[in-house]
């Protein structure tokens, strides 16, 4: 079998626009989240984020690109270039219809489309511009991408909500599996803090509702949890065979084990309380990487901070790895730069192979022991810890479970 290596990563959240400075943030138990900016929330009690600061898209693009697609894509198209960069990989005639972009997200230019019916409203139809739908189409995220890098392999954009990003990955090494690309540019990239979305998810429940204290909002796993706190921004890794990263002489970060993907067929929102679709993705993924429950020794959860989804994923690691369990390091980075879904397992996966290369596992800040939730969170303090594998769960909004399993280099 075609073992999958990675050899280069980008990073643009809200604690670090790079790989380097989102690492040293999440380790130190930084919090990204404050009152919004992006927009003027009026009387919403929704007002706060996990926002991305000071990004300049014209660091990575042509103005003129920048103008014309939206602000995830931005995010893709920063982060795809860090992580090329980063794998010290040059796209040219040689090599570019075996290069793969499979960039995820879970709501594309959702904003884009709330901006342009605001203006269409406001004044007319002819206010609305030419570049409105190909801004708005959640593939741009890859075929941006593809455009600016030159990669003329398989393109792809995966939209599985908030296992959009980790999709992306398993679908990746899938594409390498199958000879269908030595390369593959995988991630995930978000940027929906608007007015709409905020309003919808504070319709519907999910929202922390301490916004009088956002640093401490978001606390997965905790006894006081009372949901997330919305984020943004975009993570790439460069997957490649390793018979081709060896053969460039490229620098080798970790490994993709293996993966799987299934579904809850329960609720278009809510997750099964029993965890048993997450129970049977990390079953799964185990036996896809050829590992056993004692061979995990880092977690890194979904952990949103909501009741529902906290208790569920819990369920679910105790049900598969048993006694194992309580040995294993389990944390969750979005206590620090909040739910960024599509993209969010784009970011955890990042933080797992560096944790798997340093030997560090970064906090779950905000943490107050549930006894109802009987796992080993790292809490509050990162720790230093060896380990030799790593899984990242991502679970979202329809019953999509994925879970993908890591290796060190």
């Amino acid at each position: 079998m075609t073992r999958v290596v990675i050899t280069g990563m980008g990073a643009m959240t809200p604690i670090g626009h790079d790989v380097k400075s989102f690492w040293k943030n999440l380790l130190a138990g930084v919090s990204g989240a404050g009152p919004l900016t992006l927009f003027d929330p009026g009387d919403m009690p929704y007002n706060i984020a996990c926002e991305v600061k000071d990004f300049d898209p014209q660091d990575y693009m042509d103005r003129k690109v920048a103008r014309r697609i939206t602000r995830a894509t931005q995010f893709a198209i920063a982060v795809t270039k860090q992580a090329l960069a980063d794998a010290n990989l040059t796209i040219d005639e040689t090599n570019r219809d075996m290069i793969g972009v499979l960039m995820a997200t879970g709501g594309g230019g959702i904003n884009e489309i709330e901006y342009a019916t605001e203006d269409m409203v406001a004044k007319s139809w002819r206010s609305v511009g030419p570049f409105v739908v190909p801004a708005a189409m959640a593939n741009a995220v890859s075929c941006m991408v593809s455009i600016e890098t030159g990669a003329r392999g398989p393109v792809m954009t995966s939209t599985a909500a908030c296992a959009s990003g980790h999709y992306s990955i398993i679908e990746g090494y899938h594409f390498l599996q199958r000879g269908e690309a030595d390369v593959v540019i995988a991630g995930g990239a978000e940027a929906a803090v608007s007015m709409l979305t905020m309003s919808a998810f504070g319709r519907m429940g999910p929202l922390s509702s301490r916004t009088d204290d956002p640093v401490h909002a978001c606390r997965p796993f905790s006894v006081d949890r009372d949901g997330f706190v919305c984020g943004e921004g975009a993570c790439a890794l460069i997957l490649e065979t390793e018979e081709h990263a060896i053969a460039r002489g490229a620098t080798i970060y970790g490994e993709v084990l293996g993966g799987r993907i299934t579904g809850d067929a329960y609720h278009i929102t809510a997750p099964d309380p029993d965890g048993d679709g997450a129970a049977r993705a990390l079953r799964g993924a185990l036996q896809s990487a050829k590992l056993q429950t004692d061979d995990i020794d880092f977690v890194f959860a979904h952990g949103t901070g909501t009741s529902l989804n906290d208790a569920g994923e819990a369920k679910a690691l105790k049900n598969v790895f048993g006694d194992h369990v309580q040995e294993m390091k389990i944390t969750s980075i979005k206590s620090m730069v909040g739910h960024a879904l599509g993209a969010a397992g784009a970011q955890s996966a990042v933080a797992a192979v560096m944790a798997l290369r340093e030997g560090k596992v970064p906090p779950t800040i905000n943490y107050t022991p549930d006894p109802e939730i009987d796992i080993p969170i790292v809490g509050n303090k990162m720790i230093e810890a060896e380990g030799r594998h790593a899984i990242v769960n991502a679970f979202g909004f329809g019953g999509q479970n994925v879970v993908a399993v890591f290796g060190k280099a």
